[in-house]
């Protein structure tokens, strides 16, 4: 039995989820399918130009399973670009999240954010209390 997948973070999402080259009619052309999830692996190695082993942190896998992921998203963009294909994003499995965490102090009820990557606050910025929890913050 196969293990299944687990969700990887997606922290952007952008309106755009279709490519297609220009003065080619949509009828004539074949679709190469890029995950939602691979989008994100080139967002990161590529255009932020990130680490494979911070990139897979940030999606909460392996670096060799993000490793697998852009080689698979670079090799659907190059079929693409090379052989004239449309990309269609969609699919994948994939949790989106926002770039900040939300926390909660238990002692004194103050919320507020810290940006993803920041590590675990020591202490509430309110009332200096150490007993504090963190809301998951998911975009739908």
């Amino acid at each position: 039995m196969v293990r299944p997948q687990k969700n990887r973070i997606v922290a952007f999402k952008p309106d755009v989820s279709y490519f297609k080259p220009r003065g080619i009619p949509m009828i004539d052309l074949t679709e190469v399918n890029l995950t939602v999830d691979e989008r994100e692996s080139i967002r990161l190695a590529d255009l932020i130009g990130m680490s494979h082993e911070e990139a897979g942190r940030r999606m909460g896998v392996s670096r060799a399973t993000f490793g697998r992921i852009v080689q698979r998203a670079r090799k659907a963009v190059a079929d693409a670009l090379i052989n004239g294909k449309a990309i269609k994003i969609e699919g994948g499995n994939y949790s989106l999240v926002s770039d900040k965490r939300i926390f909660i102090c238990s002692n004194c009820n103050h919320k507020w954010e810290e940006p993803l990557g920041t590590g675990r606050p020591q202490n509430c910025p309110a009332c200096n209390d150490e007993n504090f929890y963190r809301i998951i913050d998911k975009q739908s």
